[in-house]
This record gives C-alpha cells, structure tokens and sequence, in this order.
C-alpha cells in the first residue's frame, strides 16, 4: 500500500525543515539535507540513532520495505515539540550528504 498524499502533507506541516522526495509510492525525509526517515504505508519511520531512540524508548522497530534495516516507528505524529526535538538531535548525528558529481 502507498501513501497518501495527505498524510505526507500532515506529516511535513508537523515540522518545519522537513522535505519530502517521493520512491515509489513512498516518501524519504529529509531534515537540513540528511535523510532522517521516510513515509512508508502511511507511517513516519526515522533511522536509530542514539538520539532517536533515547526520544522514543518505546518505539517499535518496524520495516519501511522487505529487505530493509528496522526503523522507528513515530507514533506520535501530532506531537510538534517532539518531531521538532527529534529531527534536531538527529541531525547532529548523521552524515553530511554525499556530494554529487
């Protein structure tokens, strides 16, 4: 199942910075240029970082696709302080994107 494009829309008026690149039928996030996790099934999913999982203890671990790495699982998407507090500490902790040639 895809996700709708109004719960993109709900999840990127959540928290300012986030962008969205659709892939196939599904969305990968972006904050300040990193991806930090993606819309999958109608699901905001975010990597584990340390930050993101001390946020979230409780999240489950859930794949976006088969074959993919377990993600966690946002369950609460109308929380904007802490989809803020979030994607600020995960951005500390993720790489630089890769330059283009």
């Amino acid at each position: 199942m895809a996700s709708s494009k109004e719960y993109l829309e709900f999840i990127l008026d959540s928290c300012s910075g986030l962008t969205a690149h659709a892939m196939m039928g599904e969305y990968i996030l972006y904050y300040g240029g990193k991806v930090v996790g993606g819309v999958y099934d109608n699901r905001l999913l975010v990597k584990p970082t340390p930050s993101a999982t001390a946020l979230l203890p409780d999240a489950p671990k859930e794949l976006p696709y088969d074959g993919a790495k377990p993600m966690l699982l946002v369950e609460d998407v109308e929380n904007r302080d802490l989809l803020a507090e979030l994607f600020n500490a995960m951005y500390e902790e993720l790489p630089e994107p890769k330059k283009k040639k």
